[in-house]
């Protein structure tokens, strides 16, 4: 059985390249996104190790913590940083776990659980091990996406889906297809219409089932 939405994550202890943690007490009450990678020092995933890294700033206005996950070791790691630094243009502050023996990756389910790597394996061999999980300050699954090894993960649509769910977990609200920041939101139909003038004021009632309202 794979990771549901609001499953508590799974905690462990793991070595990575900045040093030692165990998840949860890592998580503290921030946010947390946690994505993996099949291999290190492979094109697609050093692209998008760069990317995380130039988006810094923006998980900590959001009060989020990044961190990777490879099949590789810790040393590997290290040696990798360069490469994403030199492709980023900045510097990667976030640790990679390292997974060698697979623990981590087959208890978040990205991998079968009889998986193993064979001697000098290579990125095809770890392919499943790409996900992106957000988890929340409570330490539950907030959301998953998973990717094929050819396309490339868009970490701006990984910020908006991070924005709509603390939106929604702030506001109490849902949010709208392509929404972004500053856009209206929507009204749960758990919420009836006398309550939602009382929480939010005015509403816009563009179906019975579908209430738009703006949120400051």
């Amino acid at each position: 059985m794979g990771l549901r939405i609001n499953d508590t994550v799974p905690d462990f202890t793991a070595e990575t390249d900045t040093g030692k943690i165990t998840f949860h007490d890592w998580i503290g009450d921030s946010w947390a996104i946690l994505f993996s990678h099949p291999k290190d020092f492979t094109p697609v995933c050093t692209t998008e190790f760069g990317a995380v890294a130039q988006l810094a700033e923006e998980w900590e206005k959001r009060g989020t913590k990044v961190i990777g996950i490879s099949v590789d070791g810790v040393e590997e790691h290290k040696g990798w940083k360069k490469d994403i630094e030199l492709v980023a243009g900045t510097s990667a502050g976030f640790p990679i776990i390292a997974d060698k023996g697979l623990e981590v990756s087959k208890t978040y389910d990205m991998l079968p659980a009889e998986f193993y790597l064979p001697d000098n394996a290579t990125p095809n061999d770890s392919a499943t091990v790409r996900v992106v999980y957000i988890i929340g300050p409570d330490k539950k699954l907030k959301l998953s996406m998973t990717y094929p090894m050819n396309v490339g993960r868009n970490f701006a649509e990984v910020l908006r889906a991070l924005d709509g769910l603390q939106t929604a977990a702030k506001h109490g609200v849902a949010t709208p297809a392509n929404w972004e920041v500053g856009q209206d939101v929507i009204i749960p139909t758990s919420v009836d219409d006398a309550a939602a003038k009382d929480k939010f004021g005015a509403f816009e009632t563009v179906l019975p089932y579908l209430r738009k309202t703006k949120i400051s």
